[in-house]
C-alpha cells in the first residue's frame, strides 16, 4: 500500500526508483549468464527470467503511478505529478533500449564477422548513456521541488 503522508509518499517513491535500479542490475547479470550459454541458448532460463522483471517493472509502474495521482489529488502538487510522468517515460524508454542492447550484444557474439553488430552497440550504449541523464535530471528536478515545499 502507498502512504498517503506527503513525506511518506516522496520516500516510498525514492525506494522504487531504488529498487528499479536494483532490478536492471539482475536483469542484466541474468542476461550475461544467458549469454555465456551461446551458441546453444539456454532460452527458458532467459525467457523466465524476463518474465520475472516484467512483473517486478510492472508491480513499481502501478506504484508510482498510483504515487503520481496521490501526489496530484491529496497533496495539489502537480509540479510533481509532472516530473514522474516524465520519469515514466524515460523509464519506458530505457527498458526499450536495454532489450534492444540485449539484442544487438547476441546478435554479434553470434556473428563476430559483422563488424556493424559493435557500431549499433556502441550507438545504443549512448542513446542509454543519453537517457540516463535526463532520468538523473527528472529525480534532481523532483528532489529539489518536493523539498522546497518543507
Amino acid at each position: 500500500m502507498v502512504p498517503t503522508d506527503f513525506k511518506a509518499l516522496v520516500q516510498r517513491f525514492y525506494v522504487l526508483q531504488t529498487e528499479r535500479v536494483e532490478a536492471y542490475r539482475l536483469f542484466e547479470e541474468g542476461y550475461e549468464a544467458y549469454l555465456r550459454t551461446g551458441p546453444h541458448y539456454d532460452f527458458d532460463h532467459y525467457r523466465q527470467l524476463v518474465h520475472e522483471i516484467t512483473l517486478a517493472f510492472c508491480g513499481m509502474s502501478n506504484e508510482v503511478l498510483e504515487i503520481k495521482q496521490r501526489l496530484q489529488r491529496e497533496h495539489a502538487r502537480p509540479d510533481l505529478a509532472e516530473h514522474v510522468d516524465k520519469l515514466q517515460e524515460k523509464e519506458k524508454q530505457k527498458l526499450e533500449l536495454t532489450a534492444r542492447l540485449q539484442l544487438a550484444r547476441q546478435r554479434a557474439q553470434d556473428h563476430p564477422e559483422d563488424l556493424s553488430c559493435e557500431e549499433q552497440i556502441q550507438h545504443i550504449r549512448q542513446e542509454i548513456i543519453r537517457n540516463r541523464g535526463v532520468l538523473s535530471d527528472i529525480m534532481q528536478d523532483f528532489k529539489y521541488d518536493s523539498e522546497e515545499s518543507e
